[in-house]
């Protein structure tokens, strides 16, 4: 959602400037209108068109989708025996952006139906009139004069020898159905609050609106005198923003000045055809980029139903080989895409194998299988089923079952505690000091990581030593980084199970924030 607003701003963003600098001084009133309504639809549906010759246009390796970032300060989020869920569950606040995502929506209808209200009171209250067969509303002690849709109101203090060129001039914004436009982006306003270049595009237009009424309006009044009421009849107007007002005092100027340049050349038409490459960029650009929120997407959506080709056998203890790595890829995506499937997980910790596979919902999970859900930010919630078999031979995954030990692994200088408790807390807190102490933050600002998070797996073996040090990092520099500070632990107590030494596997989820 996100990454969908920054991208329909920057397109706006190139949209109104070339308008400003190249358009908007030309006489092709019909035309900027037309280029208002059409850019401002562009900006909102490009980010959703992507062109696979586009996409293949470019080479696959410039396209590179980092691991998504948690956010946070180091010392307080170097958690260890914490799985990956528990990390993202405590990164970006969604709900909160959608909380006041919808407030803003709130407020917004509330404040368009306030406006709209108080118009339909004017029409059911105040005096109606027929002018050519032209609903004319007037408002007693008024001088007010705008149009909306087919109705034109004027009050009732404005001069009779006037009213005929404000008439004229309204009945083409009902003609050329101004109230459509404004009432478009009075509905952008809602939906897109928090966007100021909204707000603009609704002031481009409706200035635009007012140069074709006066350009119509000329063609039926002397344009010396209809420039003598423009001058002297300043009247004020009420800002509504989807009312098309006759008189406003900032625009009086702008509108003189239009009525009496010269005609553009049909020459200066070819200026719209920047849209062209303009258009051809953005697609370029929507085409080849990944985000977060898309990183398993391609052109279609995933149908495939061979479900046997996204089960994936690894050793935990060995590096996963390119078919391993693909046919895990594929699952990711096929889930991602797949509202209906959840992956099954079986870990046996004698052979140290894992295996997934993926299933329809409808399908019951076997006997023993434990439902889990991932909540990452931004995206929906993940549903897996896991079992875990001789759990005693490489015991303890998460702090639930770290808990479980008899007797956790203990850290020097954390022998003389008493209670098992105040044991395993040294030992978290001794390996954070450790970590926070030892790595290189000054490599993260080379690489350009000023926030990021990475895992590191590794066990401490029966004789207190850390061995099997595993990392998967947004890069390897990190990642050696990361394998080279955990190498450093001293010797440890090892962790026991009835009395007996054993095999101890630890997560250490690593979450850095050194931006400054």
């Amino acid at each position: 959602m996100l990454h969908y607003i920054i991208q329909t701003i920057a397109f706006q963003v190139f949209f109104l400037l070339v308008f400003d600098l190249f358009l908007k001084r030309e006489t092709f009133f019909n035309y900027n209108r037309a280029y208002l309504l059409i850019t401002t639809m562009l900006s909102l549906i490009l980010p959703f068109i992507k062109i696979e010759s586009f996409e293949q246009a470019v080479p696959e390796d410039y396209i590179v989708a980092l691991p998504e970032l948690f956010i946070g300060k180091a010392e307080e989020t170097v958690a260890i025996a914490q799985n990956i869920e528990t990390l993202n569950e405590r990164g970006f606040n969604i709900f909160s952006w959608n909380n006041l995502l919808y407030l803003g929506w709130i407020m917004a209808t509330l404040y368009f139906a306030y406006k709209l209200s108080k118009l339909i009171g004017l029409i059911r209250k105040s005096i109606k009139l027929k002018y050519k067969r032209q609903p004319v509303i007037i408002l007693k002690n008024n001088n007010i004069a705008f149009s909306f849709f087919n109705y034109i109101f004027l009050g009732d203090n404005i001069k009779e020898e006037e009213k005929e060129a404000i008439i004229a001039h309204e009945l083409i914004h009902v003609k050329h159905k101004h109230s459509l436009d404004l009432l478009f982006f009075e509905m952008l306003r809602i939906l897109f609050w928090f966007n100021p270049l909204i707000y603009i595009y609704q002031k481009r237009i409706a200035n635009v609106h007012e140069f074709i009424a006066d350009a119509g309006a000329i063609k039926y009044n002397d344009k010396k005198v209809y420039y003598e009421k423009l001058l002297l009849q300043i009247f004020d107007t009420k800002t509504v923003s989807f009312i098309n007002p006759f008189f406003k005092e900032s625009l009086i100027k702008k509108r003189i000045i239009m009525l009496s340049k010269t005609k553009s050349k049909q020459v200066n038409t070819l200026k719209y055809a920047l849209l062209i490459p303009m258009i051809i960029g953005m697609l370029v650009y929507t085409s080849c980029n990944q985000n977060t929120d898309d990183v398993y997407l391609n052109n279609d959506r995933v149908e495939n139903k061979d479900l046997d080709q996204y089960t994936v056998s690894k050793n935990l203890d060995s590096p996963q080989s390119e078919e391993s790595i693909a046919r895990s890829r594929a699952a990711n995506k096929f889930l991602y895409l797949n509202e209906d499937y959840v992956s099954w997980i079986f870990i046996d910790y004698k052979t140290n194998i894992s295996t997934s596979s993926v299933h329809h919902v409808s399908e019951i999970a076997p006997e023993g299988y434990e439902e889990l859900r991932t909540e990452i930010p931004g995206h929906r919630t993940h549903v897996a089923y896991r079992k875990m078999i001789n759990q005693d031979q490489i015991p303890i995954q998460t702090a639930l079952e770290l808990a479980e030990i008899d007797e956790s692994p203990i850290f020097p200088g954390c022998e003389t505690l008493t209670s098992e408790e105040e044991k395993k807390k040294c030992l978290q807190e001794s390996i954070n000091a450790l970590v926070t102490k030892e790595f290189d933050t000054n490599l993260e600002k080379k690489l350009g990581f000023t926030k990021t998070k990475f895992t590191v797996r590794f066990t401490i073996g029966k004789d207190g030593i850390v061995k099997n040090i595993k990392c998967r990092a947004p890069a390897p520099e990190l990642q050696n980084e990361a394998i080279r500070v955990v190498g450093t632990f001293p010797q440890l107590i090892p962790g026991k199970k009835d009395g007996k030494p054993v095999d101890v596997l630890m997560l250490l989820p690593i979450a850095f924030d050194i931006s400054e």
